[in-house]
């Protein structure tokens, strides 16, 4: 005789029913999990979600109980370009990012190899250092160092906030000196071997290997430059012709107080490049901050 196949239905014992899915703590675990995130996720979009309905509202219906505009007012983004600089501001602003992470990435790529990859006497000491300068306040050297740059007669301009970047970084010193530590030291030994010298290491062996840090350490600059506040209004404040869009938009604010809603067309358009630059680097930004740090 042949034996007839019960169906999982048939075996469970009657009045009980069939176990399927995941367990009923592991479900609730799940939601409570997924909950925190969207709840996470609204507070993040909330404001970007309100500048942007308010940046479409009449100035008489902005900061009102209103918050769907009625109707949807896309004149304010062509009066921010048509009332304001802002073309010269945002060509302030670029020169400002591209120079000063230029700046930064050659002299503090081979800074940071050499405190990774090379020993030599003192090399804790110079670190100790960098992490101090890192630490620093820039508020307790304005007063000195505003001197300095008003002696070179560069104050009024943005020069004194990009040209410190060819002496280094501290924070992106210390970024990539992290990053480079965790790239195994036998390829640059390797490579010495076939004749390389430490300049030929650094850029044919470490760089190509470094890059997902060396691209964190370029958006934190850049991003640093483009949103930077207190530079500008230490140096650039009393000459409008090299103010960047950061100040503007500041000032724009102070002097405009109650038109809400051409503000907030302006902080979307100040938003957009740094949220396109971000969108198309976001890969080699989280690789190179998730690296960072693996070894100390």
């Amino acid at each position: 005789m042949t034996a007839v196949s019960q169906s999982p239905l048939a075996r469970a014992p009657r009045g009980s029913a069939p176990r399927t899915g995941r367990p009923r703590g592991r479900t609730l675990v799940w939601i409570a999990e997924h909950a925190a995130l969207v709840a996470l996720g609204v507070l993040t979009i909330a404001p970007i979600v309100f500048v942007v309905l308010t940046s479409l509202m009449s100035s008489n219906q902005a900061l009102t109980a209103s918050i769907i505009p009625k109707p949807f007012d896309f004149a304010n983004y062509g009066r921010v370009f048509t009332e304001l600089p802002l073309v010269q501001w945002f060509g302030n602003s670029s020169m400002y990012a591209v120079l000063a992470t230029a700046f930064m990435l050659v002299s503090s790529v081979p800074a940071a190899y050499a405190l990774a990859q090379i020993k030599f006497r003192g090399a804790n000491l110079i670190f100790t250092v960098i992490i101090v300068a890192m630490l620093l306040p820039p508020q307790v050297t304005a007063v000195p160092v505003y001197v300095m740059w008003s002696h070179l007669h560069l104050t009024g301009t943005l020069w004194p906030l990009i040209l410190p970047n060819l002496l280094g970084d501290a924070f992106s010193i210390f970024l990539l000196r992290q990053f480079f530590m965790t790239i195994p030291k036998e390829y640059g030994d390797a490579a010495r071997m076939d004749g390389c010298s430490e300049w030929g290491v650094l850029w044919r062996v470490v760089v190509p290997m470094a890059r997902p840090g060396i691209a964190s350490a370029a958006i934190f600059m850049f991003f640093h430059s483009w949103n930077d506040y207190y530079g500008p209004l230490l140096y650039a404040s009393e000459n409008q012709a090299a103010w960047p869009v950061a100040y503007g938009l500041a000032t724009f604010r102070g002097q405009h107080g109650t038109d809400w809603s051409m503000t907030m067309a302006m902080t979307v358009v100040v938003m957009v490049p740094v949220v396109i630059i971000f969108f198309f680097a976001q890969k080699a930004f989280v690789e190179g901050i998730a690296l960072t740090g693996v070894k100390g």
